[in-house]
């Protein structure tokens, strides 16, 4: 098996730069990406199942892996949801298929969103995780825009072993997050 480009760099160049950065002694102390995690929510999915048959399609083209149906944890009488009725997919990616996303998604599919000024660099929580979210699934090349029924977004969540924001800021702005300045 081939391994990742984007995993080749990491090991390559942005461990020894993180090295020299924070001041590690050990290679093993430098944080890594640990998973991706990426999440469709449907609500319109509880009316119109096949909203969710084909978000699941499409979430499945775009990463390589099936996608699991997510439920409802409770009811919601405002927007007609039952508790255990289906509202949404999900895919946590990990190892290669996590590197080849994240290669993907910084060089091909983030620079066809169109007036795009970078990502928040405010979006990390206290564990280092970053988290943001798509307008819609078009941005990705492997999606054909004939067959989508219906745009949807996405949310994206990178877990880190990172120990704060500061790290992982540094370890994603080295990977090539394009963060809109401040």
């Amino acid at each position: 098996m081939v391994k990742p480009r984007m995993l080749e760099r990491y090991r390559n160049e942005i461990v020894p730069e993180m090295m020299k950065l924070f001041g590690y002694k050990n290679s093993m102390q430098v944080p890594r990406l640990e998973k991706i995690v990426i999440n469709v929510g449907l609500g319109e999915a509880t009316t119109d199942i096949k909203l969710l048959e084909s978000a699941q399609a499409e979430l499945a083209v775009i990463t390589g892996q099936k996608p699991v149906v997510t439920k409802a944890k409770k009811a919601i009488a405002n927007f007609k949801i039952r508790r255990g009725s289906s509202i949404g997919c999900k895919v946590t990616l990990r190892r290669a298929r996590m590197y080849e996303f994240l290669d993907r998604l910084i060089s091909v599919s983030i620079p066809r969103i169109r007036d795009f000024r970078g990502l928040s660099p405010d979006s990390f929580d206290q564990s280092g995780n970053y988290s943001f979210g798509l307008n819609e699934q078009l941005i990705f090349p492997e999606i054909d825009v004939d067959k989508v029924m219906k745009p949807h977004g996405m949310d994206i969540t990178i877990a880190t072993s990172a120990k704060g924001r500061k790290e992982a800021f540094e370890l994603l702005r080295l990977i090539g997050m394009p963060f809109a300045k401040k």
